[in-house]
């Protein structure tokens, strides 16, 4: 499955800041903007992932209907 969100890169300092702007929590630094890109892919990614498993851990058992949602903004 493959998804668009909005990176946001601030410069502060020696640093990058860099954020998903549709999700909260998904934050990372780096030294250069090649890393900080790097880092926010991996932090999304670990993100979404780990949202999935605890929510399929809290379902676990109940009768729930789960179907794909998607949206154009």
């Amino acid at each position: 499955m493959k998804s668009e969100f909005t990176a946001v890169f601030e410069k502060r300092g020696k640093w990058y800041v860099g954020y998903v702007e549709e999700i909260t929590g998904v934050n990372t630094q780096g030294r250069t903007l090649k890393e900080t890109r790097k880092n926010l892919k991996e932090a999304l990614a670990l993100i979404l992932e780990t949202n999935r498993e605890l929510a399929e851990k809290r379902l676990s058992g109940q009768n729930v209907l789960k179907e794909p949602i998607a949206v154009n903004i």
